[in-house]
């Protein structure tokens, strides 16, 4: 059977992503745009426009697998940091690219970060494949960012994490913004931060269970 991919991808637009509030039009026309079943696997095709997660690799040495995030919290996410076409992004933890696929169509350029040696070659194919050119792909840890190319108007992150390191906060502009989702399950609140001079706020926007980044734990506390 022959799956049809751009009605699946209209209708994931036309009940995901436009009935959460996403109303940015430069977002809606990204991913109507960016084939998201091109960056899963053979097997996982048919699920690519699910309303969940996706897979995108097993559990590794971290114990935490990797997946593409559910597409209407990656696009409320977008949305929340304002990101705009002279933005230049740091996108933490790109898996096979998707993320970084549909930012370059909204922002000026993307850094694509990546860990995993295997999700760096991933990515690198799959957007040298698709014609994805304003993506550079690196290789290194997620919780350091991409200090060599900083500094950011707007860093992603695309999993949940229990604690933000100060090292990306480091690596934002004056005036950037950074995305996230903050915690474990049901319990997460998507937030965003910004940075003035050398002071960082944050708010906190809406509710958001997603699958986690690996690297973001909170450090243990010392307890009398």
């Amino acid at each position: 059977m022959t799956i049809d991919f751009a009605a699946l991808r209209t209708k994931m637009v036309d009940c995901q992503i436009r009935t959460t509030d996403v109303t940015d039009l430069a977002i809606i026309n990204a991913m109507l745009a960016v084939p998201r079943e091109e960056f899963v696997s053979s097997r996982l095709r048919a699920l690519a426009y699910i309303d969940e997660d996706v897979e995108i690799a097993p559990a590794d040495e971290t114990g935490v697998a990797r997946y593409m995030m559910e597409a209407s919290p990656f696009a409320r996410l977008i949305q929340l940091a304002g990101v705009g076409p002279s933005d230049f992004v740091l996108d933490v933890g790109c898996a096979s690219g998707y993320s970084a696929a549909v930012l370059s169509l909204v922002a000026g350029s993307v850094i694509a970060l990546e860990e995993s040696a295997e999700l760096v070659e991933a990515a690198q194919s799959n957007l040298d494949r698709l014609g994805y050119h304003g993506v550079a792909v690196v290789e290194g840890p997620l919780a350091a960012g991409c200090k060599s190319e900083a500094p950011y108007d707007v860093i992603m992150m695309e999993g949940s994490v229990e604690e933000v390191p100060a090292a990306l906060f480091d690596q934002l502009k004056d005036g950037g913004r950074l995305v996230v989702v903050e915690g474990n399950g049901n319990a997460a609140i998507a937030k965003i931060y910004q940075k003035s001079g050398t002071v960082v706020s944050g708010r906190r926007a809406f509710n958001a269970a997603v699958k986690p980044l690996p690297g973001f734990e909170r450090a243990a506390e010392f307890e009398f």
